[in-house]
């Protein structure tokens, strides 16, 4: 009886396989917790995964596998000093992912995974158990102080830097945002000409005007194009994000000069009919020279009240009787249509005024 014991034991020894550290070993699950995975793997002991070697994420094991499943692992020990094997799966994955990222370094491959951690100097990725870190400066084509809308979020990126013994994987997000920029580009300046109306979107405002995106590039709407008339700032007229229609006045090298000045609304068009020579019009002095005072008829028009056309009594300065923002009326004594220019005068309303007294006084002799 103990020679046939002796012989089934033997038996028994040599169905076993042989492992070693370092092997990768296939098992079936024959139980799961929280934070242990127990193996059979077909030998003398069972093959333990604690939840430290499944994944680097504090993870439930219980919800990822289940009794019945077969996994592959990798043997850290043969024997961990209570007769078990202990075995990683999170090495082996890791490998794996090497392997995967290494492909993607060498064929410039785009990858995507989320945000697992927002750093001080970067963004920290993990592709399947790999980390890969992206430096603030590779995150965006432009300067961002606050990375912290990027927690979560899932980006696209590729590995501009791999050395997995030094665990240095760098990501960069940056090359493949500057590229789609100079797609998007070279698709807009092919498409878009000079007098062109095109709808974009305010991106920023400045003292001297307004940057728009135009889908590809940025133009620039200067405050002299704001309006036919005069804007004071443009901040007043516009808020970021605002869409609006533009006219492409120029373009040069990679420049756009944008503007609202669409001729059709040009106040100029029908300007001799409203000011003609002879007219008696109103408006409000909008800025003032030595030589008289500019008055805006309206947003676009203004007209010359020069300083001897402002009283029959002699003015030196234009100042010592206007005021900027003061509504004057007067007599249109000039109009030059091809050179824009409308000349005031105060002086011959008076004139008139004297002129009709006097055949007043006459009719009643």
């Amino acid at each position: 009886m103990s020679d046939m014991n002796n012989e089934f034991e033997q038996l028994l020894e040599e169905s076993l396989v042989t492992i070693h550290n370092g092997e990768i070993v296939e098992g079936t699950v024959i139980s799961v917790k929280e934070d242990e995975i127990v193996l059979n793997i077909g030998y003398k002991a069972d093959g333990i995964i604690t939840r430290n070697e499944y994944s680097n994420q504090p993870i439930d094991l219980t919800t990822v596998v289940k009794e019945g499943d077969t996994m592959k692992a990798k043997v850290l020990k043969v024997n961990d000093g209570e007769g078990q094997v202990l075995l990683t799966y999170k090495r082996l994955a890791m490998e794996k992912s090497n392997e995967r990222i290494k492909e993607a370094f060498e064929n410039k491959e785009v990858l995507k995974a989320p945000v697992s951690a927002v750093l001080s100097g970067g963004l920290s990725v993990v592709v399947d158990e790999t980390k890969v870190f992206i430096p603030a400066s590779l995150v965006s084509d432009s300067y961002e102080k606050d990375l912290t809308k990027y927690a979560g979020q899932e980006i696209e990126f590729v590995i501009s830097e791999f050395n997995p013994k030094k665990r240095r994987i760098i990501g960069d997000r940056k090359q493949l945002l500057v590229a789609e920029k100079k797609k998007l580009q070279e698709e807009l300046f092919a498409k878009i000409h000079v007098g062109d109306v095109v709808e974009g979107t305010v991106k920023n405002l400045t003292d001297f005007g307004a940057f728009i995106d135009l889908g590809g590039a940025d133009g620039l709407l200067h405050i002299s194009e704001m309006s036919w008339g005069r804007v004071e700032n443009p901040k007043k007229v516009f808020n970021v994000g605002d869409k609006t229609k533009v006219l492409i006045k120029d373009i040069k090298d990679d420049k756009i000069a944008l503007s609202l000045k669409f001729e059709d609304q040009n106040p100029w068009l029908d300007a001799e009919e409203k000011y003609g020579v002879g007219s008696v019009v109103k408006g409000k002095v909008a800025r003032m020279a030595d030589f008289g005072a500019f008055v805006e008829l309206e947003p676009g028009v203004d007209a010359l009240l020069h300083v001897s056309q402002i009283s029959k009594d002699h003015v030196d300065k234009p100042s010592d009787v206007l005021k900027v923002g003061q509504e004057v009326e007067a007599k249109v004594v000039d109009f030059k249509k091809d050179e824009h220019k409308i000349s005031l005068s105060m002086k011959a309303l008076l004139n008139d005024s004297d002129e009709a007294e006097e055949v007043v006084a006459d009719t009643e002799e």
